[in-house]
Protein backbone atom coordinates (compact mmCIF):
# COMPACT_ATOMS: atom_id res chain seq x y z
CA UNK A 1 0.00 0.00 0.00
CA UNK A 2 0.96 3.52 -0.94
CA UNK A 3 1.48 5.43 2.95
CA UNK A 4 3.23 8.35 4.56
CA UNK A 5 6.72 6.74 6.39
CA UNK A 6 9.50 8.48 7.71
CA UNK A 7 13.11 9.00 5.41
CA UNK A 8 16.14 8.66 7.14
CA UNK A 9 18.93 10.29 4.99
CA UNK A 10 22.47 7.89 6.13
CA UNK A 11 24.85 11.01 4.68
CA UNK A 12 22.76 13.24 7.39
CA UNK A 13 22.78 11.15 10.25
CA UNK A 14 25.55 11.37 12.51
CA UNK A 15 24.12 7.99 14.89
CA UNK A 16 22.97 10.04 18.29
CA UNK A 17 20.44 7.42 18.83
CA UNK A 18 17.87 10.34 19.39
CA UNK A 19 15.46 9.14 17.13
CA UNK A 20 15.85 5.57 18.08
CA UNK A 21 14.94 6.26 21.55
CA UNK A 22 11.99 8.90 20.71
CA UNK A 23 10.14 6.22 18.44
CA UNK A 24 8.11 4.30 21.12
CA UNK A 25 6.83 1.67 18.23
CA UNK A 26 10.82 0.29 18.17
CA UNK A 27 11.12 1.21 14.40
CA UNK A 28 14.14 2.67 14.34
CA UNK A 29 17.49 1.30 15.29
CA UNK A 30 20.91 2.31 14.93
CA UNK A 31 23.13 -0.14 13.02
CA UNK A 32 26.98 0.47 12.06
CA UNK A 33 26.71 4.03 13.59
CA UNK A 34 23.93 5.12 11.26
CA UNK A 35 19.85 5.13 12.71
CA UNK A 36 18.03 2.67 9.82
CA UNK A 37 14.52 2.09 9.58
CA UNK A 38 14.29 -1.64 10.03
CA UNK A 39 10.70 -2.15 10.83
CA UNK A 40 8.78 -0.64 8.37
CA UNK A 41 5.36 -2.04 9.82
CA UNK A 42 6.03 -0.67 13.42
CA UNK A 43 6.11 2.60 11.80
CA UNK A 44 2.69 4.93 12.21
CA UNK A 45 3.89 7.77 10.23
CA UNK A 46 3.31 10.26 12.86
CA UNK A 47 7.14 11.21 13.10
CA UNK A 48 7.81 11.42 17.06
CA UNK A 49 11.20 10.76 15.77
CA UNK A 50 11.63 13.78 13.77
CA UNK A 51 11.63 16.87 16.06
CA UNK A 52 14.50 15.58 18.06
CA UNK A 53 17.41 15.09 15.05
CA UNK A 54 19.97 17.62 15.02
CA UNK A 55 20.91 17.34 11.48
CA UNK A 56 17.71 17.06 10.04
CA UNK A 57 18.35 13.85 8.60
CA UNK A 58 14.79 12.83 9.05
CA UNK A 59 11.70 13.41 6.90
CA UNK A 60 8.16 12.61 5.71
CA UNK A 61 7.99 10.37 1.85
CA UNK A 62 5.16 8.78 0.88
CA UNK A 63 5.82 5.03 -0.85
CA UNK A 64 4.99 1.48 -0.82
CA UNK A 65 5.68 0.47 2.33
CA UNK A 66 3.60 -2.41 4.40
CA UNK A 67 0.87 -1.50 6.66
CA UNK A 68 1.53 0.01 9.83
CA UNK A 69 0.83 -3.04 12.29
CA UNK A 70 -0.55 -2.13 16.08
CA UNK A 71 -0.33 -5.60 17.15
CA UNK A 72 2.65 -6.44 16.72
CA UNK A 73 3.97 -3.00 17.98
CA UNK A 74 2.17 -3.81 21.17
CA UNK A 75 3.77 -7.24 21.77
CA UNK A 76 6.72 -6.06 21.03
CA UNK A 77 6.47 -3.41 23.79
CA UNK A 78 5.02 -5.71 26.46
CA UNK A 79 8.01 -7.95 25.78
CA UNK A 80 10.26 -5.46 26.22
CA UNK A 81 8.35 -4.09 29.15
CA UNK A 82 8.79 -7.65 30.68
CA UNK A 83 12.20 -7.85 29.93
CA UNK A 84 12.66 -4.66 32.20
CA UNK A 85 10.62 -5.55 35.54
CA UNK A 86 12.98 -9.05 35.18
CA UNK A 87 16.10 -7.22 34.92
CA UNK A 88 14.51 -4.71 37.87
CA UNK A 89 12.93 -7.24 40.17
CA UNK A 90 15.20 -10.18 40.14
CA UNK A 91 16.99 -10.94 43.10
CA UNK A 92 17.98 -14.34 43.20
CA UNK A 93 21.82 -16.01 42.29
CA UNK A 94 22.97 -13.83 39.66
CA UNK A 95 24.06 -16.86 38.30
CA UNK A 96 20.54 -18.04 37.31
CA UNK A 97 19.64 -14.74 35.86
CA UNK A 98 17.26 -15.04 32.96
CA UNK A 99 19.00 -12.56 29.76
CA UNK A 100 18.94 -11.54 26.65
CA UNK A 101 21.35 -10.27 24.78
CA UNK A 102 21.12 -8.26 21.50
CA UNK A 103 23.15 -8.87 18.74
CA UNK A 104 23.50 -7.22 15.41
CA UNK A 105 22.41 -9.32 12.79
CA UNK A 106 25.39 -11.99 12.14
CA UNK A 107 26.00 -12.85 8.83
CA UNK A 108 24.11 -15.94 7.49
CA UNK A 109 26.65 -18.44 6.27
CA UNK A 110 26.22 -22.65 5.46
CA UNK A 111 26.90 -25.04 7.93
CA UNK A 112 29.86 -25.96 5.44
CA UNK A 113 31.02 -22.41 5.09
CA UNK A 114 31.24 -21.98 8.84
CA UNK A 115 33.15 -25.23 9.08
CA UNK A 116 35.58 -23.91 6.65
CA UNK A 117 35.98 -20.50 8.51
CA UNK A 118 36.92 -21.73 11.88
CA UNK A 119 39.01 -24.71 13.36
CA UNK A 120 38.76 -26.20 16.69
CA UNK A 121 41.84 -26.03 19.06
CA UNK A 122 40.77 -28.79 20.77
CA UNK A 123 43.64 -30.56 21.84
CA UNK A 124 42.53 -33.11 24.29
CA UNK A 125 39.58 -35.64 25.47
CA UNK A 126 37.69 -35.78 27.42
CA UNK A 127 37.83 -31.98 29.07
CA UNK A 128 35.17 -32.65 31.77
CA UNK A 129 37.43 -32.08 35.26
CA UNK A 130 35.42 -35.08 36.58
CA UNK A 131 36.15 -37.45 33.88
CA UNK A 132 39.41 -36.66 32.95
CA UNK A 133 42.18 -38.66 33.66
CA UNK A 134 44.96 -37.67 36.10
CA UNK A 135 48.16 -38.33 34.15
CA UNK A 136 47.76 -38.84 30.24
CA UNK A 137 50.44 -38.15 27.44
CA UNK A 138 48.85 -35.05 26.15
CA UNK A 139 50.00 -33.24 30.04
CA UNK A 140 53.50 -33.53 29.20
CA UNK A 141 54.66 -29.81 29.37
CA UNK A 142 50.82 -28.27 28.80
CA UNK A 143 49.96 -25.31 29.14
CA UNK A 144 46.17 -25.84 31.30
CA UNK A 145 43.46 -24.20 30.70
CA UNK A 146 40.87 -24.31 33.05
CA UNK A 147 37.28 -22.87 32.49
CA UNK A 148 34.02 -22.84 33.66
CA UNK A 149 31.37 -24.40 30.95
CA UNK A 150 29.64 -20.97 30.39
CA UNK A 151 32.22 -19.35 28.67
CA UNK A 152 32.58 -20.90 25.73
CA UNK A 153 29.19 -19.63 24.56
CA UNK A 154 29.62 -16.43 25.98
CA UNK A 155 33.16 -15.70 24.63
CA UNK A 156 32.96 -16.03 21.09
CA UNK A 157 36.69 -16.73 19.98
CA UNK A 158 37.37 -18.91 22.92
CA UNK A 159 39.13 -21.34 20.39
CA UNK A 160 41.55 -18.47 19.05
CA UNK A 161 42.53 -16.53 22.52
CA UNK A 162 42.31 -19.52 25.22
CA UNK A 163 42.27 -23.31 24.06
CA UNK A 164 44.91 -22.24 21.17
CA UNK A 165 48.12 -24.89 22.18
CA UNK A 166 46.49 -25.56 25.75
CA UNK A 167 45.19 -28.63 26.72
CA UNK A 168 41.74 -27.86 28.28
CA UNK A 169 39.40 -28.91 31.12
CA UNK A 170 36.22 -27.81 32.03
CA UNK A 171 33.76 -27.99 35.04
CA UNK A 172 30.93 -26.08 36.82
CA UNK A 173 31.28 -26.47 40.58
CA UNK A 174 27.20 -25.45 40.86
CA UNK A 175 26.33 -28.07 38.27
CA UNK A 176 28.52 -30.65 39.41
CA UNK A 177 28.27 -30.06 43.17
CA UNK A 178 31.88 -31.50 43.52
CA UNK A 179 34.91 -29.49 44.85
CA UNK A 180 37.53 -30.10 41.99
CA UNK A 181 40.53 -29.03 44.01
CA UNK A 182 41.69 -32.52 44.83
CA UNK A 183 41.32 -33.77 41.40
CA UNK A 184 43.20 -30.53 39.54
CA UNK A 185 45.50 -31.05 42.69
CA UNK A 186 46.96 -34.62 41.18
CA UNK A 187 46.92 -34.00 37.74
CA UNK A 188 49.17 -30.78 38.35
CA UNK A 189 51.62 -32.51 40.83
CA UNK A 190 51.71 -35.50 38.69
CA UNK A 191 52.51 -33.61 35.49
CA UNK A 192 54.56 -31.28 34.25
CA UNK A 193 52.53 -28.58 34.02
CA UNK A 194 53.94 -25.60 32.73
CA UNK A 195 51.45 -23.01 33.06
CA UNK A 196 47.89 -22.50 34.23
CA UNK A 197 45.47 -20.09 33.03
CA UNK A 198 41.39 -20.16 34.97
CA UNK A 199 39.11 -18.63 32.76
CA UNK A 200 35.68 -18.42 34.55
CA UNK A 201 32.38 -16.16 34.37
CA UNK A 202 32.00 -13.17 36.16
CA UNK A 203 29.28 -14.62 38.04
CA UNK A 204 29.73 -15.60 42.41
CA UNK A 205 29.45 -19.41 41.34
CA UNK A 206 32.11 -19.76 39.30
CA UNK A 207 33.89 -18.83 42.11
CA UNK A 208 34.24 -21.73 42.97
CA UNK A 209 36.08 -22.85 40.11
CA UNK A 210 38.98 -20.40 40.54
CA UNK A 211 39.23 -21.35 44.69
CA UNK A 212 39.42 -25.13 43.38
CA UNK A 213 42.42 -23.84 40.89
CA UNK A 214 44.04 -21.75 43.38
CA UNK A 215 43.89 -24.36 46.08
CA UNK A 216 45.19 -27.68 43.40
CA UNK A 217 48.33 -25.25 42.53
CA UNK A 218 49.11 -24.39 46.33
CA UNK A 219 48.65 -27.76 47.43
CA UNK A 220 50.75 -29.66 44.44
CA UNK A 221 54.11 -27.78 46.07
CA UNK A 222 55.14 -26.45 42.65
CA UNK A 223 55.75 -22.50 41.35
CA UNK A 224 54.07 -22.16 38.52
CA UNK A 225 52.68 -19.38 36.52
CA UNK A 226 48.83 -18.44 36.75
CA UNK A 227 46.16 -16.19 35.59
CA UNK A 228 42.66 -15.90 35.90
CA UNK A 229 40.86 -14.01 33.19
CA UNK A 230 36.90 -13.25 34.04
CA UNK A 231 34.59 -13.38 31.46
CA UNK A 232 31.30 -11.12 31.59
CA UNK A 233 27.94 -12.07 30.95
CA UNK A 234 28.08 -10.04 27.38
CA UNK A 235 31.00 -11.77 26.26
CA UNK A 236 33.49 -9.47 27.13
CA UNK A 237 36.33 -9.97 29.22
CA UNK A 238 35.81 -7.76 32.61
CA UNK A 239 39.55 -5.76 33.63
Amino acid sequence: MIRKIIRIDEDKCNGCGICATACHEGAIDIIDGKAKLVREHFCDGFGDCLPGCPTGAISFVEREAPEYDEAAVRKAQEKKGMEKTAEKKYSGCPGSRIMQLHREDEQKMSVKEQSEKLESRLRNWPVQIKLAPVQAPYFDGAKLLIAADCTAYAYASIHEDFMKGKVTLIGCPKLDAVDYSEKLTQIIAKNDIQSVTIVRMEVPCCGGLEMAAKKALQASGKFIPWQVVTIGIDGTIKE
